[in-house]
C-alpha cells in the first residue's frame, strides 16, 4: 500500500494513482486485515514524507490506527476476493465504507504439474481399475510409513483414513470432530468399519488458542492406537498425507475461508474431499457424486456454539450412514467418487485457469 503513496508523489492526483493500482483482499478475518498506528506509520515513512493530514485526507483515515486493506480498497480502481464466496462477503463486509473500489472474484488455485499425481491420472484416463487401486494403495503405503517414522503408529492401508492438515486457526476448528467424545471413541473402535485419522500442520507462533488445540491432539493421540499427529508440515509431508488421505476434512464456520486450496491438492492426488460449504467449496462440490459436503445451514442466525453444534452432528451423520458404508460395502461407487473428484479439480481448480483470470479480469 506503501506504493500508493509513491505513486501520488509521482503523478500528484489520486486517480493516477487509482489507475495504475489493483488489490486481491485474502481473507475476512479482522487478524489478516491488519491495522497499524498511524504515527508509527509516518515515523518509518511508510506515507513516503507525505503530510499526516494529506494521509488522512485521501486515507479518509481519521483515527490513530491506519487500515491497510481499506486504503488499497479506496487507492485501487479493482479488487478481487479468492473465490465467488469471498467475493460476496467482501462486498459486504466493505460496503459500509465510502470510496471504495469494486471487488470481483478470481478464484484460487493449484498447480496441477506440481500436485498431481500422474500415475493415477493415467490409470484413471485408461479406464484400468485394479492398476488405479494399486497406484493408490501404494501412495498410502508410502505415505503411512513417513507417519510410522515420526510418531511410531502402524497404521494400515486398507483402513479408511482422515486427513485434516492445514495451517491451525481457530475458525478451521481442527478438533471439531473430538467434541463429541462418545462418538469419537465410538468411530475410532468400530471393527466394522475400522478408521485411521491424522492430523498436521502448523499454528502461527503467537496464536495461542491454536497452539493448545494442537498440543490437545498430540495429547489426545497418545490414547488411540490409530490417531496421530505429524509436525514439520512442509512441501512434501503436505503431498503424502493428500495421498495417504481417504477423506480430506475441512471444516471451517462459513463463511470465514477465503478460499482454501488443500482441498484441491488432495483430489489430485486420489482423496475425497468432506467439507462444510465454505470458500471455494461451493463451486466444486456435487454431494455423493464428487465429495461430501456439510448441508448449509442460516449460520448468519446463529450462535458460534449453535454453529458448531449443527457441523459437528452433520459431520458425523455423514461419516456414520454415507462415507464409511460406501468405502467398505461398495467399492466401485467409491472408486467413481474419487475419480469425479480428480476430474473436477484437474482443469477448472489449475493454477493456469486462474493466472488467466487475474490477466483478464485484474490487470489487463
Amino acid at each position: 500500500v506503501s506504493a500508493a503513496f509513491y505513486l501520488f508523489r509521482k503523478y500528484g492526483n489520486l486517480e493516477d494513482v487509482k489507475k495504475r493500482m489493483v488489490f486481491t483482499t485474502h481473507t475476512p478475518e479482522e487478524a489478516g486485515n491488519e491495522k497499524h498506528d498511524i504515527y508509527l506509520c509516518e515515523k518509518m515513512s511508510y506515507f513516503c514524507d507525505m503530510p499526516l493530514e494529506q494521509v488522512r485526507e485521501l486515507s479518509g483515515m481519521t483515527d490513530d490506527l491506519f487500515s491497510h486493506s481499506l486504503a488499497a480498497l479506496r487507492f485501487s480502481h479493482l479488487a478481487n476476493g479468492v473465490s465467488q464466496l469471498h467475493g460476496e462477503v467482501s462486498r459486504h463486509l466493505w460496503s459500509r465504507y465510502p470510496g471504495i473500489c469494486e471487488i470481483k472474484a478470481i478464484t484460487n488455485a493449484q498447480n496441477w504439474l506440481y500436485w498431481a499425481d500422474k500415475q493415477l491420472y493415467k490409470a484413471r484416463d485408461d479406464d484400468n481399475k485394479s492398476l488405479f487401486d494399486d497406484r493408490k494403495d501404494h501412495l498410502k503405503k508410502r505415505a503411512l510409513d513417513i507417519v510410522a517414522d515420526q510418531t511410531g503408529k502402524l497404521m494400515d492401508p486398507k483402513v479408511l483414513t482422515i486427513v485434516w492438515a492445514r495451517r491451525f486457526a481457530g475458525y478451521k476448528r481442527a478438533e471439531l470432530i473430538t467434541r463429541d467424545h462418545k462418538r469419537f471413541e465410538a468411530m475410532l473402535a468400530n471393527t466394522k468399519y475400522p478408521v485411521q485419522i491424522i492430523w498436521a500442520g502448523k499454528p502461527y507462533p503467537l496464536d495461542y488458542p491454536a497452539i493448545s488445540d494442537f498440543n490437545q491432539l498430540v495429547h489426545l493421540s497418545k490414547e488411540y492406537k490409530n490417531v496421530a499427529v505429524c509436525i514439520g508440515y512442509e512441501l512434501t509431508l503436505s503431498k503424502r498425507l493428500k495421498q495417504a488421505s481417504d477423506i480430506w476434512l475441512n471444516n471451517p464456520r462459513v463463511p470465514r475461508e477465503a478460499s482454501g486450496t488443500s482441498g484441491m491438492t488432495a483430489a489430485m492426488n486420489g482423496a475425497v474431499n468432506f467439507s462444510t460449504n465454505d470458500g471455494w467449496f461451493p463451486e466444486f462440490i456435487k454431494h455423493g457424486v464428487n465429495g461430501f459436503v456439510v448441508p448449509p445451514a442460516d449460520y448468519a442466525n446463529m450462535h458460534v456454539q449453535e454453529l458448531d453444534e449443527y457441523d459437528l452432528n452433520k459431520i458425523y451423520e455423514i461419516l456414520e450412514n454415507e462415507i464409511l458404508p460406501l468405502y467398505y460395502d461398495d467399492h466401485d461407487k467409491w472408486r467413481d467418487i474419487v475419480q469425479n473428484g480428480m476430474r473436477d479439480v484437474q482443469f477448472q481448480f489449475d493454477s493456469n485457469r486462474m493466472a488467466n483470470e487475474y490477466y483478464e479480469i485484474l490487470y489487463k
